[in-house]
């Protein structure tokens, strides 16, 4: 998490060490935290924070909440199908809130946002953010394989809803 273009200019606690290259890897626990609607747009929200600890509450909400904002309407159209997936990741050095949404059938779409530890609710836009660390494109593989699996090669035809009820779980 220690990438250009992923820390905003803002002095934050941390707390815990960030991960350095030829340090111990450490899983961090990934969860699934609910379906979430706004306006159209239906989300899976999943947290993930450092080994031992879940992503606070405030988090998770300012995470949602940037839902309202940042994702493009309208939610419904023709290329737009209003799913999307929220990660809040409460980690060692920074609160980040990914979120994710289905267009043109195939193609995955995000905006990032970061806030020091110590002010979760302070989240900015980042100009240049990376496409995810090792533990949020555990989310990210998760949520392609059933976008293939129930939308794209579904026998039957898409089906949105059984994508909204798949969830990942996991200590990675």
């Amino acid at each position: 998490m220690t990438s250009a273009g992923r820390h905003p200019a803002h002095s934050s606690m941390a707390v815990a060490e960030p991960p350095r290259m030829g340090g111990p890897y450490q899983p961090r626990p990934v969860r699934f935290i609910r379906l979430e609607r706004r306006g159209d747009w239906r989300l899976k929200v999943y947290g993930i924070a450092t080994p031992g600890r879940v992503p606070r509450a405030e988090f998770v909400t300012a995470a949602v909440n940037l839902a309202d904002v940042a994702l493009p309407e309208p939610a419904v159209s023709d290329e737009r199908y209003g799913v999307g997936v929220v990660i809040a990741h409460d980690s060692a050095t920074y609160c980040f809130a990914l979120l994710y949404w289905w267009q043109s059938a195939n193609e995955l779409h995000q905006r990032a946002y970061a806030a020091p530890l110590d002010r979760p609710h302070a989240l900015t836009k980042l100009a240049d953010p990376a496409a995810g660390c090792v533990w949020e494109l555990s989310v990210l593989d998760f949520e392609r394989r059933a976008w293939i699996e129930d939308v794209l090669a579904n026998p039957h035809g898409p089906d949105i809803d059984r994508y909204l009820s798949r969830q990942f779980n996991a200590d990675v």
